[in-house]
């Protein structure tokens, strides 16, 4: 398992990645679609607790298996093996995602988080093999990954109150390994690998978004709702996905990724990116829901269950993605914009409200990055 060069051509994502993913966002499908359930059923604080810790589960090992793969996918037998360890890893945890919000059980969930990283040491344990180089680096990925998984373990023995606290507690010890590993030796990653997998997982979330939007619609059609009150939740949601979508691929990502803490801070960001995106579709889906009167909380708290996830993936693409803009035109662009989403949570019609200002703030971004440069 020697480690693959950063500068290979025609890098692409494999048919096992992207059979990865797909298999990934059906724990991230479960997560929103609980979420959805606990904020209707009017306990928002525990679903959003709950969907954050689940999320990061889901989020933590896709982005060290992707990056892991960057630098050592040989795609033979037991690299293979480990993979599908890792997918069935997933699928248990999305199983438990629902009992996790509805009943703060995180048996399951811990039992798939734990499948999916131990296949992860035993790809680490591998690479620690076959590259001498790279050997100190991939041990102490190994140790790292050992010590947080018993404290998952650990963890399901305490009450409610020490387990959250706990949970904060091995949140930084999970973060922080892939700094205190790469500080003997740095890994290979191929910036525009990398770069290509996070854009395709964003793609994947945004269409699990769509499809559970879609899914709200035509239950509230079926109850016989108003095609007025219809219209401009599909319209808004429409809007506000196309812009989701052009604002994250407006810009050229590899060269961003030039150094270590750029990479860490692109990848960490991209927690609050694949949240919010996924959240999206569940607060179009509580919205829809509140037409028909079939949820527990206000409309102001259902408003702002759609527009606080599109203001959070706006404003973490505009922290991760600057455009070189003297003028600062842009940031000021960005600031109003995230401001008028948060706005649009107090009016009459929040989530067409909301698609408006993002497809505005799509075409204003367009006019300034088209005037010539002085």
């Amino acid at each position: 398992m020697r480690a693959r060069s950063a500068d290979e051509r025609h890098r692409t994502s494999t048919a096992l990645e992207l059979f990865f993913d797909l298999c990934f966002v059906v724990a991230v499908s479960q997560a929103a679609a609980a979420f959805e359930h606990e904020v209707a059923a009017g306990r928002v604080g525990n679903g959003l607790a709950g969907y954050t810790a689940v999320f990061f589960s889901v989020w933590w090992a896709w982005m060290n298996f992707t990056w892991f793969a960057s630098a050592y996918d040989t795609d033979d037998v037991p690299y293979r093996l480990l993979t599908l360890i890792q997918i069935a890893g997933a699928l248990t945890l999305a199983a438990g995602a629902p009992r996790a919000l509805e009943h703060a059980d995180f048996t399951v969930i811990t039992l798939g988080y734990v499948i999916m990283r131990l296949a992860m040491v035993g790809q680490w344990l591998r690479a620690a093999h076959s590259d001498p180089e790279r050997r100190r680096c991939c041990l102490r990925y190994v140790a790292g990954i050992l010590v947080a998984q018993v404290g998952w373990v650990v963890r399901l023995g305490f009450d409610e109150q020490a387990g959250w606290w706990s949970f904060g507690v091995l949140v930084v010890v999970e973060l922080a390994v892939p700094p205190w590993a790469e500080r003997a030796v740095h890994t290979i990653w191929h910036p525009s690998h990398i770069a290509e997998r996070f854009g395709l997982f964003t793609l994947i979330v945004l269409g699990e978004t769509v499809t559970a939007a879609t899914a709200a619609v035509q239950t509230a059609l079926a109850a016989d709702a108003s095609y007025g009150s219809i219209i401009p939740l599909a319209v808004g949601g429409i809007l506000t996905v196309f812009a989701m979508w052009w604002l994250y691929f407006n810009d050229e990502t590899p060269s961003q990724l030039d150094s270590l803490a750029a990479s860490l801070r692109w990848g960490y960001g991209h927690y609050a990116v694949f949240t919010s995106a996924a959240a999206v579709g569940a607060g179009l889906a509580v919205n829809v829901a509140q037409t028909g009167h079939h949820t527990h909380i206000g409309a102001t708290t259902a408003a702002a269950v759609y527009t606080v996830p599109v203001a959070i993936y706006v404003t973490v693409l505009r922290l991760l993605r600057r455009n070189p803009d003297p003028s600062r035109a842009l940031d000021a662009l960005w600031v109003v914009a995230v401001l008028g989403i948060l706005a649009a949570t107090f009016a009459s019609d929040p989530v067409l409200v909301t698609g408006l200002v993002t497809a505005a703030l799509v075409t204003a971004m367009l006019v300034v990055l088209a005037r010539p440069r002085k």
